[in-house]
């Protein structure tokens, strides 16, 4: 478990998630017609303008399209500026191996974050070489000490893959494919406040027992709500922040930059 150089003073903490970067090792690189690197930057420059002291940043999968070593050096040099501290997780499109050597000498991967009166959880919910997500045991192993250890905190809960549906039927398949176990550990613990995921390129906010379940922009091509096919959006990139209250209220929202425009290039394989 590892504790943030600075534990904000006060009656709030505040996150920052970003997610579904999708850099490539080539600066130019695009995704479906976007050049992601110019996205991320450009988000990454909206939140240093709009959050004025970020206690923690959230970087939630999927930060590496094609998972080289250089691509997840770039992220890490571009994201260096935003927040006190910062966390990583891996999504679908993420190589692991690579990513642990892009955080050699960092708390990058550190898994567990305890923050004013909250603790933040971060899992692992990919499954190598596969699009969908799984909770393997030893992650729900390490969510439930986690939750266990800290009975008197507010509790955060993070990981890529979408547990729930979210109304679009082409992504039905390929979210967590055992959300029940995961919900059977989160609903013994009444100090769960919120869940919070990336992979789904969208907005969403909803409950299931007082329990805040959230989805939130890719920092590049955004997919269109409510889909029944693979479908792009034309909303623009953007991120999410978490003002997380002392007392276990969460405050959030979703900011988005202006000014991208692109040619949606549907020729690209491989979600």
């Amino acid at each position: 478990m590892s504790h943030p150089a600075h534990l904000a003073n006060g009656q709030s903490v505040l996150l920052v998630q970003l997610s579904d970067s999708h850099l490539f090792a080539e600066e130019d690189g695009k995704l479906l017609g976007m050049n992601t690197c110019d996205s991320l930057q450009r988000v990454i420059e909206r939140v240093l303008d709009e959050q004025p002291r970020i206690d923690l940043m959230l970087a939630t999968g999927d930060l590496s399209q094609d998972g080289t070593l250089d691509s997840y050096q770039r992220f890490r040099q571009m994201t260096e500026t935003v927040g006190d501290s910062a966390r990583w997780f891996p999504g679908n499109h993420d190589e692991v191996p690579m990513m642990r050597e892009a955080c050699t000498g960092s708390d990058l991967l550190e898994p567990v974050v305890d923050l004013g009166n909250w603790r933040i959880t971060l899992l692992d919910s990919s499954i190598p070489g596969a699009v969908p997500g799984y909770l393997a045991e030893d992650q729900l192993a390490l969510l439930e000490r986690a939750l266990s250890e800290a009975p008197e905190r507010h509790h955060l809960v993070c990981f890529h893959h979408h547990p729930v549906s979210i109304g679009c039927s082409w992504m039905e398949p390929i979210g967590v494919r055992n959300p029940n176990a995961l919900f059977g550990v989160l609903d013994r613990f009444p100090q769960v406040r919120a869940v919070l995921w990336g992979h789904v390129h969208q907005e969403f906010d909803q409950l299931r027992n007082d329990v805040r379940l959230l989805a939130s922009p890719s920092t590049c091509v955004q997919f269109a709500p409510g889909s029944e096919e693979f479908q792009v959006d034309t909303t623009a990139p953007g991120y999410r922040w978490l003002r997380l209250h002392d007392d276990g209220r969460l405050e959030t929202g979703v900011s988005r930059v202006t000014g991208i425009h692109f040619e949606v290039d549907y020729s690209v394989k491989g979600y």
